[in-house]
C-alpha cells in the first residue's frame, strides 16, 4: 500500500469554494460544525487549521459526504 496521497486528497477549500461546492452559505456550513446548533452534522467534514485564523476543508472529504447525502436522498426518494 502506497503512502502517497492523490490529489483530490491534498486539495484544501477555502470557505469561498467550499459553499460552491456544496451549495450551502456560509452560516449554514458553520451550523453544521456548531455541536450547539439544531442543524449540527456530526458527518460534515471537519476544517483544519491552515495557520493563523485561516482554515479549509479536504476536498476528498467533501466529496465523500456529498455522496452520501446524495445516496441518503435517493434511499428516500
Amino acid at each position: 500500500m502506497s503512502n502517497q496521497l492523490n490529489e483530490s486528497q491534498l486539495r484544501i477549500l477555502r470557505i469561498h469554494h467550499l459553499t460552491r461546492k456544496v451549495g450551502l452559505g456560509r452560516s449554514a456550513i458553520y451550523d453544521r460544525l456548531d455541536p450547539d446548533s439544531p442543524r449540527h452534522d456530526p458527518s460534515f467534514p471537519k476544517p483544519i487549521n491552515l495557520g493563523g485564523r485561516a482554515i479549509g476543508f479536504v476536498e476528498a472529504e467533501v466529496d465523500a459526504w456529498l455522496a452520501s447525502q446524495i445516496n441518503k436522498s435517493r434511499q428516500h426518494a
